[in-house]
């Protein structure tokens, strides 16, 4: 774990050889995402649920509920890349998607089984991936284009990310 709140197991780095074990270990990342997610929230109140994670950062729950809404953005955006020529994927606005009325009006529950059924999907896909389908791109508004096995990168490191971001809290707590 790193110092810096925001960063609690570091900052992404896009870049490096992807080889085949470093591919299922990222696999892994993802697959584990929802069991150690339900993990970290386990227990919690609502009180401590709307505890933002570092000072002017997201709560517990918003975190919770941006999880699921960042990786079926990504699942899709698998998708396109493994069916479409190199497509330009959209970004979204997070921080506005975390303000909106379904996140304090939905338990934390149905975001995480969410989670369970979206990562039980996406792991069949990206284990059935072959070595010329991983080198398949997307065209991102901010990096250019992106190799699918950078994408899942990043996705493996964003599980891990905030998965640490609940955990932090909870030590620095003493939940």
């Amino acid at each position: 774990m790193t110092e810096d709140p925001r960063y609690p197991i570091g900052r992404f780095d896009l870049g490096g050889e992807y080889t085949d074990a470093r591919r299922e270990e990222a696999i892994g990342h993802i697959a584990a995402c929802p069991h150690e997610l339900r993990a970290a929230v386990q227990g919690l109140k609502d009180e401590q649920l709307d505890t933002p994670y570092r000072e002017g950062g997201w709560t517990v729950r918003q975190v919770i509920h941006h999880v699921p809404d960042s990786h079926m953005n990504a699942f899709i955006r698998f998708k396109w890349g493994l069916t479409e020529d190199s497509p330009p994927i959209k970004t979204y606005d997070e921080a506005a998607w975390a303000e909106l009325g379904d996140v304090p009006g939905t338990p934390v529950d149905v975001s995480l089984a969410l989670l369970d059924n979206l990562h039980a999907r996406w792991t069949v896909l990206l284990r059935s991936l072959t070595g010329e389908q991983w080198q398949r791109t997307i065209q991102h508004p901010e990096w250019g284009r992106i190799r699918l096995e950078q994408l899942l990168g990043l996705y493996s490191w964003h599980s891990r990310h905030h998965v640490a971001h609940v955990v932090a809290l909870r030590e620095r707590m003493g939940w």
